[in-house]
């Protein structure tokens, strides 16, 4: 079977980056060692809608291409049941500049980053990929590759990483249209793998409503907001379920935490995942890189310079989101009162370090 090569379309109406997907389109719509398929933003995409019925169905490997971080692509893939190996790209990934030297509370696989395949020590000392729990769920013989197409204005850089990972594919060919033939409602997945079609289609529809996108396949998308988790760094410490409010976060029957009502985060904030002590917490949509899902640590900053101008910590921070968030709703402030994990209301003072001294010879200074 031709390597499965699937594009998820940008939110919004970039006149470049629907170029940039469209030229991506024709040129691999002419290659016949690969399938090419087209679906909605991913982190937008609802369980039950066709375009991740698609993805589900998929047999063999495959490649996606999303303006997303390869990390936050790959947990919002698995938080659907799309899985495999990670595959590893040879494209050179902007957040691998951002990376820390630190080694994560969770391990990293061989090309240094984290991803559905990892596993991790969790507080009770015991190895596994999901909560407290082992993840028994099953992993497909298949790799699932995810490229940033904000890493590279070339489109050539893509096309080439792509037929070069579709040359080096071991699975067997097979006919990707007539193994869909055999699944419910056919004619709703099919389409996917005719991309120009629903180019054309795109082009001369007309969104409904400023926070949705384009319809695919009849189906209009909306615009969404919630958390993503990453398990091969959550340790299953509940503090993100203790800190949020609004009913986002539950448990599975194993007692592991899971995002449960995502439509009801609340948009725009991103509270939890500042809160959360292994950066577990993924808002792919946010404009801070580590929070959005880029790989790497948010390290300890020997000087944090903003700290001089009076700017909050990041729990700070958070409690001020999540009031603001409350009042919106009608409810009381709660401030640092509720959902405070321990480890930080009980925190020892910290000695003197360079930060102090640093405030302190600005202080003595003549300005």
């Amino acid at each position: 079977m031709p390597t499965t090569v699937v594009i998820s379309q940008a939110q919004g109406k970039n006149p470049a980056k629907q170029q940039f997907e469209a030229e991506l389109v024709a040129a691999l719509s002419s290659d016949g060692n690969v399938e090419v398929s087209l679906v909605p933003n991913l982190y937008d995409l609802a369980a039950d809608h066709s375009a991740m019925q698609f993805l589900r169905s998929i047999p063999g490997d495959v490649i996606v291409l999303s303006w997303l971080f390869p990390r936050a692509a790959r947990w919002i893939l698995d938080r659907q049941n799309v899985r495999g190996h990670e595959g590893v790209s040879l494209l050179e990934s902007k957040s691998d500049d951002e990376e820390s030297t630190d080694e994560s509370p969770a391990r990293k696989n061989g090309n240094g980053r984290h991803g559905p395949d990892d596993t991790k020590k969790n507080g009770n000392g015991n190895g596994n990929g999901h909560g407290t729990e082992p993840d028994l769920r099953p992993v497909p013989n298949r790799k699932v590759y995810c490229l940033d197409l904000r890493d590279h204005s070339d489109a050539k850089v893509y096309l080439d990483e792509i037929r070069r990972i579709a040359n080096e594919s071991s699975m067997p060919l097979f006919d990707l249209f007539g193994f869909l033939k055999t699944q419910p409602q056919p004619e709703r997945l099919e389409k996917y793998l005719r991309p120009l079609d629903l180019l054309a289609e795109q082009k001369s529809a007309t969104s409904l409503d400023d926070d949705d996108d384009v319809p695919a396949n009849g189906e209009v998308v909306r615009r969404r907001w919630y958390p993503v988790i990453d398990y091969s760094r959550c340790t299953n410490c509940m503090e993100c379920i203790d800190f949020c409010l609004f009913g986002v976060y539950g448990l599975d029957p194993l007692g592991s935490i899971l995002v449960e009502q995502q439509d009801s985060c609340k948009k725009g904030c991103p509270a939890c995942s500042r809160v959360c002590p292994a950066n577990a917490i993924v808002f792919p949509g946010h404009k801070t890189p580590a929070i959005a899902g880029a790989d790497g640590e948010v390290g300890d900053v020997k000087i944090d310079l903003s700290r001089l101008f009076g700017a909050p910590s990041a729990v700070e921070l958070a409690a001020r989101e999540r009031d603001v968030e409350l009042v919106r709703d009608g409810r009381d402030t709660v401030g640092l009162s509720i959902g405070i994990p321990k480890r930080l209301k009980d925190k020892p003072k910290k000695p003197r370090d360079e930060l102090d001294d640093l405030i302190d010879s600005l202080d003595a200074m003549e300005l």
